[in-house]
């Protein structure tokens, strides 16, 4: 008995033995899990030492005044400024650039470090960064720097171990892989992805997105309007820039203004990760942007071997090109490693599917000087310098309006169009296995869509055909760009609406620009039209809520301004059409649209007919500056109020629409004078700052502030200053 009793004490020793070690196992894989992402990532490189010394002088509307001996000066201020703002979001965008964003969102940001591999966005930068305009360089490196030095002083507001130090190639790798996304490359890398069928058209549309597979993001839209003096009612050149951009993220518009004692002097809006405005205007000129839709991404179908190893291109073999990359996924405190492999030919990235292997190429693939050109664009001075610029092709998509003091104005549709040969369906998949179809030139600039000074005296485009942007007078017949080109022909509300408002509205003075971008009616053609008519032709008796909410629809005044009782329900019926015409899905029935947006009226507000600004609204919390306020506009008009988020309480919370707006100004022989607003503030995320929320009073009024351009216009409004220093030791 007493060695059974030995024998069963042994076992159960054993056992628990086992099942420490079990744990202890267990326990050291959690941990491991949780710290193995930081210790084998990449390590940062700082940039060369350089002494900066940069001065930041905030304004009544805490928008940041960056001064500086140097530009590179200003680019280090610029990196301090926007962290004090936003050093939240910045840190995701450096994340992006080294691809370890899955380790901070997810399975989300984990797509975005899939997509840096597959670019090879950071091979790009490797091949291409010694090229860029030695200043250039400069000014990423000091950009960098400041980033750096505002992350060792604030540590704990650092969410990601070894993230810094950061470097200009750093900078340069998030233009690199972000760039592409604005002319709609995830509607191709998201369908091939998923091993879904591409769209007979697989080119962009405008719910672009810098993250596969998503709504939210670059861009559902934009306006833009240049008036010239003769049209106007005082001699005063006129820019209106209304980019519809995500209010929060990495792709929402920082307002800032630089001034270097080497001439760089410029107001407008950034990105996180950009030393430099994007657009906005100097002295001289200025410009904005709106999203254009061509036909810059061509789709083939590779012929693979049986080992699947190796393609076929003119009758011969070639090796794939096979990496293999890990990609971080956060799940609550762990982060998993995710293998995957990436692909490619001498077409371009390659994904493999059930379907087969596809190989993508798109315009500006490769390319790095859209750093250089912005940054030059900056600096013009001159409608003939801008213009150069521009024509290197390095900025691979977006229109760009154009306005200065001479009193020129312009439009031109930029694009970096392949040069397609005539013949093959170049909207469809192409074969894999011809070289002569794999292109390497661009269309020449001058034969983009374009107008300077047409006879109507404006300009405008809110993300619509080229072929309709300066009155029935004065448009391109769409004949004059070739069919290969893939130069869209559609049209949104927003231009039905400002091609008549501006055709009918002689002169076009403040006032009158002023109203016309705040517009927020519809008119009955398009999508618009089609499901009014489809709703009016409906059935819908024995369901009185149906009955009731035709009914209503049927007296709707084409207009979201919130004085209709229509106008809630329009709203909401309004949103999916206007996705699914952006987008070149089908139509969601009309039967659909009334019901899912009548229900959800009934069920939150027990009413059809709830004023809009009761359940559009302006949102942002928490803390004391958090506001709750209501909006106008509809998710086509020329105000617009896009996308929201349905909040608990049935409201509709606005995510994305009107964002950065500034009037710009060019009044006979005065300097430059402009004025903005933003949905919040300038402590984008801050909620203990008062700029947190303090522009949105004056959004909701379709108000403006003013824009101190000049530095004593600025220290007379200004409510704090301080120095920003960089030793090179």
């Amino acid at each position: 008995m007493a060695v059974v009793g030995r024998e069963k004490y042994a076992m159960r020793t054993w056992a628990i033995r086992a099942a420490v070690g079990v744990l202890l196992l267990a326990l050291a894989a959690l941990v491991g899990l949780m710290v193995w992402e930081p210790l084998l990532a990449r390590a940062g490189k700082a940039p060369p030492a350089h002494a900066y010394t940069a001065e930041i002088v905030r304004d009544e509307w805490g928008v940041p005044h960056i001064y500086g001996k140097t530009d590179a000066d200003v680019a280090y201020g610029v990196a301090q400024a926007h962290a004090e703002d936003d050093f939240r979001t910045l840190q995701d965008v450096a994340a992006m650039t080294r691809g370890r964003y899955g380790a901070l969102a997810g399975q989300d940001g984990a797509q975005f470090d899939y997509v840096l591999a597959l670019l090879d966005a950071r091979g790009t930068v490797n091949r291409q960064y010694a090229k860029l305009e030695p200043r250039t360089r400069a000014l990423l490196d000091a950009y960098a720097t400041g980033l750096n030095d505002y992350a060792a002083a604030h540590p704990g507001e650092v969410r990601l171990g070894g993230l810094f130090p950061l470097n200009g190639e750093d900078i340069a790798t998030g233009f690199a892989l972000r760039q592409p996304f604005f002319f709609g490359l995830n509607n191709v890398i998201g369908p091939l992805v998923k091993g879904e069928t591409l769209l007979p058209d697989p080119g962009p549309r405008l719910n672009a997105s810098p993250l596969p597979g998503r709504e939210s993001a670059a861009n559902l839209g934009s306006n833009a309007f240049a008036i010239a003096p003769g049209r106007s009612d005082d001699g005063v050149t006129r820019l209106v820039s209304n980019s519809h951009q995500p209010w929060e993220g990495g792709v929402a518009w920082y307002e800032l203004v630089v001034q270097s004692d080497e001439g760089w002097h410029f107001a407008g809006a950034t990105f996180p990760g950009s030393p430099f405005p994007f657009l906005g205007h100097n002295e001289d000129l200025g410009w904005t942007n709106t999203v254009n839709e061509p036909d810059m991404v061509d789709v083939y179908k590779l012929s693979l071997d049986t080992s699947g190893t190796r393609y076929r291109l003119d009758g011969k073999w070639l090796p794939l090109q096979k990496k293999a990359v890990l990609l971080p996924v956060r799940i609550g405190p762990l982060v998993l490693p995710v293998s995957r492999e990436v692909y490619r030919s001498v077409h371009g990235p390659v994904i493999i599917n059930d379907r087969g292997a596809f190989a993508f190429r798109y315009g500006g693939m490769g390319r790095l000087d859209t750093l250089d050109a912005y940054y030059a664009l900056n600096r013009a001075r001159t409608y003939d310098e801008w213009e150069g610029i521009l024509a290197r092709q390095a900025v691979p998509s977006t229109n760009f309006i154009y306005a200065d003091r001479s009193g020129t104005i312009a439009y031109w549709y930029n694009a970096a169009i392949p040069q397609r040969q005539k013949g093959p369906d170049w909207r469809g998949i192409l074969p894999g296995d011809r070289s002569d179809l794999i292109w390497r030139g661009l269309v020449p600039f001058d034969r983009l869509p374009h107008y300077v000074n047409p006879a109507s005296g404006f300009v405008f485009n809110s993300n619509n055909t080229p072929f309709v942007a300066a009155g029935k007078s004065s448009n391109l017949p769409p004949a004059s760009a070739s069919p290969e080109m893939g130069v869209e022909q559609r049209m949104t509300n927003r231009a039905y609406r400002a091609e008549k408002l501006l055709d009918g509205t002689n002169p076009i003075g403040r006032a009158e620009l002023q109203r016309i971008k705040y517009d927020t009616g519809y008119e009955r053609s398009g999508y618009v039209g089609k499901v009014l008519d489809g709703i009016a032709a409906l059935d819908v008796r024995g369901n009185p809520r149906l009955v009731a909410a035709q009914r209503l629809m049927a007296s709707w005044d084409l207009n979201a301004d919130g004085a209709g009782a229509a106008d809630a329900l329009a709203v909401l019926v309004m949103r999916k059409p206007m996705g699914d015409d952006y987008s070149g899905k089908p139509p969601t029935p009309p039967l659909e649209l009334l019901d899912t947006a009548s229900a959800h009226l009934m069920e939150h507000f027990g009413r059809l007919d709830p004023p809009l600004q009761d359940i559009l609204r302006l949102r942002r919390g928490p803390g004391r500056f958090a506001v709750d306020l209501p909006l106008d506009g509809g998710s086509d008009t020329l105000r617009a109020s896009t996308l929201w988020d349905v909040d608990e309480d049935g409201r509709l919370k606005v995510k994305h629409g009107d964002s950065f707006v500034m009037f710009i100004e060019w009044a006979p022989g005065k300097p430059v004078a402009s004025r903005s607003i933003q949905p919040f503030g300038a402590a984008t995320t801050r909620p203990g700052s008062v700029h947190f929320t303090d522009q949105a009073g004056l959004f909701i009024q379709h108000k403006l502030k003013p824009v101190h351009f000049t530095r004593a216009d600025t220290m007379a409004n200004a409510v704090s200053r301080k120095l920003v220093t960089h030793r090179a030791d």
